[in-house]
């Protein structure tokens, strides 16, 4: 149990027992990140239908705001760290990964986030009333697990204590459900592709995977999951 509230107080801003732990402890809060997600969903597809009984843009933005205020623009923030490297690196990973780990925010984390965004409040809107966005962000939140396996950590962080916190009885539980949840949405069968190629892009680019690119993959995971529900 500690290393599920561990999981809820580091990926959300929810109110959950105040809990300590060791460092191996909150690595290990990783196994518990899908479950969070799917806690995140419900919450974000209530708000979403509770708006759109209004009209489909207050559903939208209903769902966006507790998206976002619910999970305190963690993966944004990610997002924008990452946007920021890539912009600011032209090709030098050394650049890419120092300016990732600066605390200031430049004008491609702006933009990036921005975009992000003004996309899932489009894509909200176009599902107003769909269920099945509460499934977006379990399904997004099982990728660390697959990039924590797969990909070598960048540095001493987030990364590098998660890296050996995944097991493959944990991994191989979670997508068993999530292909459970390919029933209700068949669109999410195309996870795995999205969470490969984001994967293989952070091996080509960044060398690996750090906190900041895992926030980050979950972002873009959970937008395109949405729009895969969309187009399905």
């Amino acid at each position: 149990m500690p290393r599920l509230w561990l999981a809820f107080a580091f990926l959300t801003r929810l109110p959950v027992p105040r809990t300590t732990g060791t460092r191996q402890d909150f690595a290990a809060a990783i196994r518990f990140y899908p479950l969070v997600g799917a806690v995140v969903g419900a919450l974000v597809a209530g708000a979403a239908w509770l708006g759109a009984r209004h009209d489909p843009w207050t559903g939208a933005l209903a769902g966006l705001v507790v998206w976002v205020a619910v999970t305190g623009a963690l993966h944004l923030d990610g997002l924008g760290d990452v946007a920021d490297g890539v912009g600011a690196a032209h090709g030098d990973r050394t650049r890419l990964l120092a300016v990732m780990r600066d605390s200031h925010v430049g004008s491609f984390a702006v933009v990036t986030i921005a975009l992000q965004l003004i996309a899932k409040l489009v894509l909200l809107h176009a599902l107003a009333g769909d269920w099945r966005v509460a499934l977006i962000p379990f399904a997004a939140r099982i990728a660390p697990l697959a990039w924590a396996r797969w990909l070598p950590p960048l540095g001493s962080g987030l990364g590098a204590q998660v890296a050996t916190a995944v097991r493959p009885r944990d991994l191989t539980g979670w997508l068993a459900l999530s292909v459970l949840a390919t029933i209700a949405a068949p669109p999410l069968l195309a996870a795995p592709l999205f969470v490969a190629a984001y994967g293989m892009w952070c091996r080509h680019r960044l060398g690996g995977i750090n906190g900041d690119a895992h926030g980050a993959g979950i972002e873009l995971v959970e937008s395109a999951l949405l729009t895969a529900l969309l187009c399905g």
